[in-house]
């Protein structure tokens, strides 16, 4: 399909509430463009629609909370490894301790 500025059109997704997943042609050029051409996928049943948003909504939320866990991770495997050393340099002071006994 070409554009009405002459180029060939790309496809895209368009992820708003009314068409969610829904792809379609537009101008390859950078805003400003000539915008929407035509649907590449047929319209969407209406239960599609009203499910497709809550769905992406659920894996928003879920991408977030791993993000939120993988930080407290990282903020976990430093502290293990700060009472590792901590550990190991008690551990040796006692047993200097000893030794000087």
């Amino acid at each position: 399909m070409i554009c009405r500025c002459g180029l060939p059109t790309v496809i895209r997704t368009t992820w708003r509430p009314a068409n969610p997943g829904r792809r379609f042609y537009c101008c390859p050029k950078p805003e400003p463009n000539d915008g929407f051409q035509d649907w590449v996928d047929p319209p969407m049943c209406a239960r599609s629609v009203l499910i497709i948003p809550g769905l992406l909504n659920n894996m928003n939320q879920l991408q977030e909370t791993v993000r939120e866990n993988a930080a407290i991770a990282r903020k976990n495997a430093s502290k293990a490894r700060r009472f590792k050393i901590m550990l190991g340099l008690s551990w040796l002071f006692f047993v200097m301790y000893l030794m000087m006994k």
